[in-house]
């Protein structure tokens, strides 16, 4: 089983080096081309620049491939933006997989960034034991649609969800020393896919 992690812009790098934690470096997959698409059963949408991410998978023709491949995905903050149904206030390029509306930068913008404890349901986890969320510049979640699991909430607000094939999250699991939430998305997700 291999993994791509899409390797325009953002911090594909640290979602690399969680996996290495997890898997053979050799199944590790940098996706910058439609070429690499045909080698993975699982991609990794990272966090970045959500415009910049969606000019650079246009321009290097990675939208439809990745549209038509229907691999599990896993989107993180700027990724969860990429897979997002509808972007609140902006008319920026998405993918519309997942059944959900987002606000970008919803809490804010950098120095607006924190930390938080989340509980986290279907990790496995210990009784008790949180997954330590790093949101940077994180987007909200403000509604969801038909399919669409909560897997963890901050407040009010969903910070983990699950709609089929697809896994998102608002905040940045690959910026901890935690590899739980990427060994869900391999052995729940894209080895059962």
């Amino acid at each position: 089983m291999k993994i791509g992690v899409l390797g325009l812009q953002g911090d594909f790098y640290e979602h690399v080096k969680m996996l290495e934690l997890l898997i053979d470096k050799k199944d590790i997959i940098i996706v910058k081309q439609p070429l690499d698409m045909k080698e993975i059963q699982g991609l990794i949408i990272p966090g970045g620049e959500s415009t910049s991410i969606g000019k650079l998978m246009i321009e290097h023709g990675l939208d439809k491939e990745i549209i038509n491949a229907q691999l599990p995905i896993f989107g993180t903050c700027a990724g969860l933006i990429i897979l997002a149904k509808n972007i609140i206030g902006s008319n920026q390029f998405s993918l519309k997989l997942m059944n959900i509306d987002v606000e970008r930068n919803g809490y804010g913008r950098q120095k607006e960034s924190f930390e938080a404890d989340l509980d986290i349901i279907s990790l496995g986890l210990e009784a008790g034991e949180k997954f330590r969320g790093v949101f940077i510049r994180a987007p909200i979640i403000k509604s969801i649609g038909e399919g669409v699991e909560i897997l963890s909430k901050l407040g009010d607000y969903p910070v983990l969800l699950r709609n089929g094939n697809l896994l998102v999250s608002t905040f940045h699991p690959e910026l901890t020393d935690n590899p739980n939430i990427h060994r869900l998305f391999i052995e729940k997700m894209v080895a059962k896919h």
